[in-house]
């Protein structure tokens, strides 16, 4: 699928790959609905990409775990811009917790947003991507969903969860009209990432991650979006060392562990 034309919904996109998404979708000619729960950085983002493309961008602060929300989203959206939705990043994510750590409240809100947020939106989305045979599905999970976040457990199991319900939806929907892609990138410079004491992810996790590869700009990783949707590809690597290591994974679990367990353990001294 290319962006031209299409409607769509960018979660998570009062800034980083969200913000990223978005602009390089307008870019492309598609008009975008944006949505972050930061209804401060939110209208930040929107007046900048409105500033250069007039018109292709409404913004609306919400939950994006909520099926509520998204149902209103999706209505505000076809109000717009007047179509339907047929492009849908579920990019929103949130890391919460250190090792066995996190609290109930930690889990829930990473569930809810990690990985149900997608099956809400797509509960919404596929019965009309199917009468109309078009749709797209963007999932934004990590290279964590295809390895393991060293220091996050729930960052780890939930990404894991994103990436298999993506893979589920692309069994089952990919070839009746609906794209699917799964984006998951490594070290990102993002408020998650960056974000010090306020950032998502703790320091042996960003450890973890700023020392495992580069750190790439959000609008490269939008780029890699771009080239994976022209190209029918369901699995977006933007750091393109992610399918090595995962390759190693599969070859020999054993072994990626321990030397997981080795990495772990520098990172911790």
């Amino acid at each position: 699928m290319r962006p031209e034309g299409a409607v769509g919904i960018v979660t998570g996109a009062g800034g980083g790959i969200g913000a990223a998404l978005t602009r390089r979708f307008v870019e492309q000619g598609a008009r975008v609905l944006m949505t972050d729960l930061d209804a401060d950085r939110l209208e930040a983002e929107r007046a900048a990409i409105d500033a250069d493309h007039p018109g292709a961008v409404v913004a609306v602060a919400g939950d994006c775990s909520d099926s509520a929300t998204v149902a209103g989203l999706i209505e505000e959206a076809e109000r717009a811009f007047g179509a339907p939705v047929d492009l849908y990043a579920a990019n929103a994510g949130v890391g919460r917790g250190d090792d066995l750590d996190a609290t109930p409240t930690d889990w829930a809100v990473s569930i809810d947003v990690n990985l149900m947020a997608h099956v809400r939106a797509a509960e919404l989305l596929v019965p009309g991507w199917l009468e109309r045979g078009r749709g797209f599905f963007l999932s934004t999970a990590s290279a964590a969903g295809l390895l393991t976040q060293l220091g996050s457990a729930t960052y780890t199991a939930t990404k894991h969860a994103a990436v298999g319900f993506a893979e589920w939806m692309a069994v089952t929907y990919g070839d009746r009209g609906i794209g699917v892609a799964c984006l998951c990138p490594m070290g990102v410079n993002t408020a998650m990432l960056t974000g010090g004491a306020d950032g998502d992810l703790s320091a042996v996790s960003t450890r973890a991650v700023t020392e495992a590869g580069r750190v790439l700009e959000p609008l490269d990783v939008a780029d890699a979006v771009l080239d994976a949707m022209a190209e029918g590809r369901f699995l977006v690597l933007p750091h393109a060392e992610v399918a090595e290591y995962r390759r190693r994974k599969i070859e020999d679990t054993d072994r990626w562990i321990a030397g997981m367990q080795r990495y772990r353990t520098a990172l911790s001294s």
